[in-house]
């Protein structure tokens, strides 16, 4: 059987950008999404920290090292530039791969560097 687990996650990314005219996703800066594992293309959902919204859509790459967080299309009327975002992404795991996968997370700071990045334990008892 396989389960969707929590594969990396950006915890804390600030906006820079929303532009509902663009064709929609999120666009994420090359470096980011090199450091935590997500691809091009990768379905993502986001939370947004200023009001709760949360809601899912797919990932561009963004030019390496602008920082850019940028929300596209009709996800762009649910976010503000400097809004705080969670950005989680999946992967459907079997039960022997779910035991030896630690999630990467990046830790940010406001102006979209990363500040540490950390691996949560999978629970393995049960």
């Amino acid at each position: 059987m396989l389960r969707p687990v929590l594969h990396s996650k950006i915890h804390m990314a600030r906006c820079t950008a929303a532009k509902p005219d663009y064709i929609g996703s999120i666009t994420i800066d090359a470096d980011l999404l090199e450091r935590c594992g997500m691809r091009v293309n990768d379905q993502v959902t986001i939370a947004n920290c200023r009001n709760g919204e949360r809601f899912e859509t797919y990932i561009f790459r963004g030019e390496r090292g602008s920082g850019c967080i940028e929300l596209n299309g009709a996800a762009a009327h649910l976010v503000e530039p400097g809004d705080k975002l969670i950005i989680m992404h999946y992967a459907w795991m079997s039960d022997d791969e779910y035991r030896g996968h630690k999630p990467k997370v990046l830790i940010m700071r406001d102006d979209n560097t990363i500040d540490r990045v950390m691996h949560y334990e999978s629970e393995r008892e049960w």
